[in-house]
């Protein structure tokens, strides 16, 4: 530029400096090496989370979004998924006995469905005969299906603990309804709490006997975890609030209705120590029938799990002292909220959503009459 020439007016904006401030400038946008760093996992990790590649778990892939927003890296996966118009389709993975709890479970999940329907939602349910029976192979026959999520009812969380671990490394959520997989990659579990309801049904069984007697416990197996959890809260409730009421056996029915009656009617045919029986399952019926045939419904206090219709009666006139309803229904249709949610909205849930398990008797038995199981059809 040569000295006192005259600069115009634009020349003179462009090299105009900016005037100085205490404040720095705005950051540098958060790299997928910091969010590496900052989660304590590999780059690819981060990599594969921020394009939605299979290869890591859903939950890792949360936690990757939520540090990139947290850093200042913002990919959508929510939005993404959402503008790609690509159907969800969510697969359902339960058990069909006993009928009178698990339609209630898939009715619920059906019912959280049908208000999206219209956007493209499709829920493709699978059965099979009962927990722990017949499950892995309705698992691999699901997984064929272009699924997006999955809910599930583990019977022998073991045997399915792979199965769960390779759906989950596909980038297929997987959420756990009334019973659970731990230590699995699964996203979250829905139930009652199980260990609550074993609690409670020693503590009101130890009333109910004045704290003494004996007792027997009949459930479906215990390997399951909901299953489990329950006779051990059973005992602890027993301890605490009649110490002195013994459990006399456990008998694994494995929800089959013949199994439950031929081994109750053999234990209580062959003791006459026995005044209190703890159903933890469903399966009720069937047992209820033995101590009939036995001529004992006169002398054994009897506590049933959840709310069937041939079990109104025996709660009206006394012959079942409670029933403790695990909200089939309501599990099934949080268990899909969850899980929607989940898929569209980027919301992660909690590890564990329990609901509380509520004590149906004589006295508040109609304020549950409308929740008993409706008619459903036969699922494939």
């Amino acid at each position: 530029m040569v000295l006192g020439s005259r600069v115009p007016l634009s020349e003179q904006r462009i090299v105009r400096s900016k005037p100085k401030s205490d404040e720095p400038d705005d950051k540098k946008p958060a790299g997928i090496r910091d969010i590496a760093r900052a989660l304590d996992i590999s780059i690819g990790s981060v990599d594969r989370a921020l394009h939605n590649r299979p290869g890591i778990s859903p939950l890792t892939r949360k936690r990757v979004l939520h540090m990139a927003k947290a850093l200042g890296y913002r990919p959508n996966l929510a939005a993404r998924f959402l503008s790609s118009r690509k159907p969800i389709c969510i697969g359902v993975c339960v058990p069909k006995e006993v009928r009178s709890y698990w339609d209630n479970v898939r009715e619920g999940i059906l019912e959280g469905a049908r208000p999206f329907e219209l956007t493209g939602v499709r829920v493709i349910v699978r059965g099979y005969p009962r927990l722990g029976e017949g499950e892995m192979e309705a698992l691999e026959s699901i997984l064929r299906e272009d699924l997006q999520g999955l809910i599930i009812a583990p019977g022998d969380p073991e045997k399915m603990k792979a199965a769960i671990r390779r759906t989950a490394r596909r980038g297929i959520p997987i959420l756990t309804v009334t019973t659970d997989a731990p230590h699995t990659e699964r996203l979250a579990l829905v139930s009652t709490d199980s260990f609550t309801n074993g609690s409670i049904v020693g503590e009101l069984m130890g009333r109910f006997l004045g704290g003494k007697g004996t007792v027997l416990f009949v459930t479906g197996m215990l390997l399951t975890e909901d299953h489990a959890q329950k006779f051990e809260g059973f005992q602890q409730g027993l301890r605490q609030v009649a110490p002195d009421v013994k459990i006399l056996q456990i008998v694994e029915a494995h929800d089959n209705e013949a199994e439950a009656y031929e081994k109750c009617r053999e234990v209580l045919g062959a003791s006459s120590q026995v005044n209190g029986v703890y159903i933890s399952t469903a399966n009720s019926i069937p047992v209820l029938r033995a101590i009939d045939d036995l001529g004992l419904s006169d002398r054994v206090t009897v506590i049933t799990t959840d709310l069937l219709p041939e079990l109104v009666p025996l709660i009206q006139t006394g012959r079942v002292a409670a029933t403790i309803h695990q909200r089939p229904r309501e599990q099934g249709r949080i268990a899909f909220q969850t899980l929607y949610r989940f898929l569209t909205e980027d919301v992660c849930p909690p590890p564990r959503i329990n609901l509380s398990p509520h004590i149906i008797m004589r006295g508040n038995l109609n304020l549950f009459l409308h929740e008993l199981p409706a008619e459903t059809e036969e699922i494939a």
